[in-house]
């Protein structure tokens, strides 16, 4: 015998990544946030070759694997990588607020372009080393 309660089933929770509709958009959003990136005055230089495609895609990976998706990343160490490069916390800002508009104008939704900038905000203690 099945007992209901007539309450409806609880829905399963979504990812963040899945929100934001999984690797293609996020690989897109990446696109979009490096052309940003590469365009600043401030933070090309940072990137005198560009960011090519196994740059972005360890990007992709990294965000995936934080915002709930299926990935794991296996790339080189976040603070090995960018140990030298003399990332201060005002770049580190300018980045997020590049991330921030990316996301707008990718129409993601405010909570969740907050929810994603708080994740990234964690890399901090790996990525500013001045």
């Amino acid at each position: 015998m099945t007992m209901t309660t007539g309450m409806p089933a609880p829905a399963e929770a979504i990812s963040v990544y899945d929100a934001i509709g999984g690797r293609t958009a996020l690989a897109a959003a990446v696109d979009d946030f490096y052309g940003r990136l590469l365009a600043d005055p401030v933070l090309g230089p940072f990137f005198p070759g560009g960011a090519g495609a196994r740059h972005r895609a360890y990007v992709v990976t990294i965000l995936g694997e934080a915002l709930g998706g299926p990935e794991r990343y296996r790339g080189p160490d976040v603070a090995r990588a960018h140990g030298g490069l003399g990332i201060t916390d005002a770049h580190f800002d300018r980045a997020a607020g590049h991330l921030s508009d990316t996301l707008d104008g990718l129409g993601v939704p405010r909570h969740l372009t907050d929810h994603i900038v708080g994740i990234v905000a964690g890399l901090r203690p790996a990525v500013v080393t001045a």
